[in-house]
């Protein structure tokens, strides 16, 4: 994969979402002996990036394990909604292009990451994301020339305003693996954790 580092990708962690659909914080579920957070924080940290920023919560940062070069935004009003963490995320991004994760996908793997990162190389100037059945979702990257109108979001609103705002700037592509993008919204999802799909829309 030689190349894509000449983009310089901030990776962002979306993980101050109030969990409203559940009557637990899911972020602190348990998945193979970690926290759902957990599992995204070390997946982050083996991937070969510019910089790797987390966006949570006091309270979760207190039950996570840091590893070294892991920059954390801590955000206090976690009620404003997605476009909160999306702007902490953003001002505190210094690189060419944004990685934004979801902290929900536990089975999401390294080298689907990788994959996406390396459609860089030749697509510096879109906006790349998977589908999954037909469907936008997480993880998405976005150009640092969509940083204004990032974070010009507000309320519970993500990139998929940007996104839908200039078609011509999206490259889409059919998830290799769909079952690696399973989020997990519900009690049910994370019941049936092992066996079914969902998607983190974005």
């Amino acid at each position: 994969m030689e190349g894509y580092m000449e983009t310089k990708i901030s990776a962002i962690i979306l993980a101050a979402g109030l969990s409203s659909r559940m009557e637990q914080d899911k972020l602190l579920l348990n998945y193979h002996g970690k926290t759902l957070l957990q599992c995204v924080v070390d997946l982050i940290n083996g991937l070969p990036v510019f910089e790797k920023i987390l966006v949570t919560t006091p309270f979760r940062l207190e039950k996570l394990l840091l590893p070294p070069g892991l920059r954390t935004m801590v955000n206090i009003n976690p009620e404003i909604g997605m476009s909160e963490s999306l702007r902490l995320g953003v001002l505190a991004a210094t690189g060419d292009m944004y990685l934004f994760m979801a902290a929900d996908q536990p089975r999401l793997s390294s080298e689907a990451l990788l994959t996406m990162i390396q459609k860089v190389k030749h697509n510096p100037d879109k906006i790349i994301y998977p589908l999954v059945e037909g469907k936008p979702c997480m993880p998405a990257l976005f150009p640092a020339s969509f940083r204004e109108e990032l974070l010009s979001l507000t309320g519970d609103t993500g990139g998929r305003v940007v996104r839908l705002a200039h078609p011509e700037a999206c490259l889409a592509f059919d998830a290799e693996n769909p079952e690696e993008y399973m989020d997990i919204d519900t009690e049910e999802d994370y019941k049936s954790l092992f066996q079914n799909r969902s998607t983190t829309n974005f």
